[in-house]
């Protein structure tokens, strides 16, 4: 039997919003959104090989992320790479959607950050609270607000 260690476990978030797929899809996938509720794309199309980046500041330190689409299934789900330029080390995120009436069962998973440098940046707890926060606040809010926060 294997054991996994806390360093090569996934992150694994799941939450309800209480929106419709479609327009939880719609927050996942549309640039304008994204920007909204998730980091500053300049582009973004959910699209199979298509690569887009962004830079994060954090804690004094820029973090410049680089990613790549790997799967796309309309309204059910997204993954891509996400990587560090000049840094060792590649990970998936993927984000899967599940109907619950007219509700959204969201799954994050974050795997192979066992692959990033051990660095106190790059430690599995970090991103757990990361994903934490954008998911179950961020995001819930942005699909859970007001019409007119949506366009």
């Amino acid at each position: 039997m294997t054991t996994r260690t806390d360093a090569t476990e996934a992150v694994v978030i799941e939450r309800t919003l209480n929106a419709p797929v479609a327009r939880v899809w719609k927050a996942l996938t549309d640039a304008d959104e994204m920007r909204a509720w998730y980091f500053d794309l300049k582009k973004f199309k959910p699209e199979m090989g298509f690569e887009f980046e962004f830079t994060v500041e954090h804690e004094g330190a820029r973090y410049h992320h680089l990613c790549k689409i790997t799967e796309v299934i309309p309204q059910k789900k997204i993954a891509y790479t996400w990587r560090y330029a000049g840094e060792e080390g590649d990970s998936l995120v993927t984000f899967e959607l599940f109907a619950d009436g007219d509700k959204t069962r969201l799954r994050l998973t974050h795997e192979g950050l066992e692959t990033f440098p051990k660095l106190p940046a790059y430690a599995r707890a970090k991103f757990e609270a990361g994903w934490t926060e954008i998911i179950g606040s961020s995001l819930k809010q942005f699909v859970e607000g007001p019409q007119k926060q949506r366009s």
